[in-house]
Parts: structure tokens; sequence; C-alpha cells
């Protein structure tokens, strides 16, 4: 065996992918086939006054079994288009009805 062989055995099996990136957010529509809509809360410290700020964004996210509800708290990661507004998928749900037992 060449060194080469040798790293790449010892290398796992995603090295060539970029790390996954979790974001957690709320779900806040499911009205959508295979599409939830995902609100995403985070606090920013105003740049002048130092007071913390919440800003949320809202991002359309692929949930492939129609496994989330409204409400839940869902792990969604980003991923290639999959159409004009989707281009992230839905993890797991973490909290909230459609969560596992």
């Amino acid at each position: 065996m060449s060194e080469n062989e040798v790293n790449e055995a010892a290398a796992p099996a995603d090295a060539g992918r970029t790390a996954i990136h979790k974001v957690f957010g709320r779900v806040v529509s499911n009205a959508a086939d295979k599409t939830v809509s995902v609100s995403i809360e985070r606090v920013v410290r105003h740049p002048v006054y130092g007071k913390y700020i919440r800003r949320t964004s809202k991002v359309m996210a692929h949930d492939e079994d129609n496994a989330c509800r409204l409400g839940d708290r869902v792990a969604i990661t980003k991923c290639r288009p999959l159409s004009r507004h989707k281009s992230w998928r839905v993890v797991e749900v973490v909290a909230g009805d459609g969560a596992p037992q």
C-alpha cells in the first residue's frame, strides 16, 4: 500500500464534504407539501447602545416525511437549492409533536 492509500483509508467517508452546520429554529408554517417555513432567532448586540436585540430570519426547509408540525423545534442545515426559495433541509425534529418518542 502506498502512503496515499493509507491516508484515504484513515479518512472519514464524508471528508470531502463541508462540515455540517446545524441551525435550530421553530416551524411557523407547514401548509406546503414536503416544505416547512422555519423561523430562526438570533441575539445580536446593538453597535452603539450595547443592548441585545432579537433578530429573526424566515427560511423554507425541505421536510421529506412531512413529520414537522406547527410550533415544533427543528434542526436544519444548508443544502443545494431544491427550489426557488428552498435551500435548507430538516435534519431532525428536536421537540414538539413530530419529535420521536
